[in-house]
């Protein structure tokens, strides 16, 4: 059984059990997480796809961690003039688990 999710602008392949990494959401680690945007759902014999969204269907997920990504390095430079610039970030992330999928 997997499904296909949007979460936070973005889509997720997604089967029960799986722990993954998406953006940062509004809930705490610990905390249940019901997401209803689903695109396209199958357990092996039916498939359906959404247009764009599947009604009534439901993927219960479980926020484990907040985490940090990998650190993203950035660099300016024009010539001639002695301007360089450099900065860095690091995307908030939240770790989470699939614990059921319904649709």
């Amino acid at each position: 059984m997997f499904a296909i999710i949007e979460l936070k602008g973005k889509q997720h392949t997604i089967r029960e059990n799986l722990i993954f990494l998406s953006e940062l959401t509004e809930k705490d680690p610990g905390s249940e997480l019901v997401i209803d945007t689903v695109l396209m759902a199958s357990d092996g014999n039916t498939t359906k796809i959404g247009t764009p969204y599947i009604p009534n269907a439901k993927v219960k997920v479980l926020v484990l961690e907040n985490v940090k990504g990998p650190k993203i390095r950035g660099f300016k430079y024009k010539r001639k003039t002695g301007y360089s610039k450099r900065w860095g970030h690091r995307q908030a992330l939240q770790k989470l688990k699939v614990l059921d999928i319904m649709f």
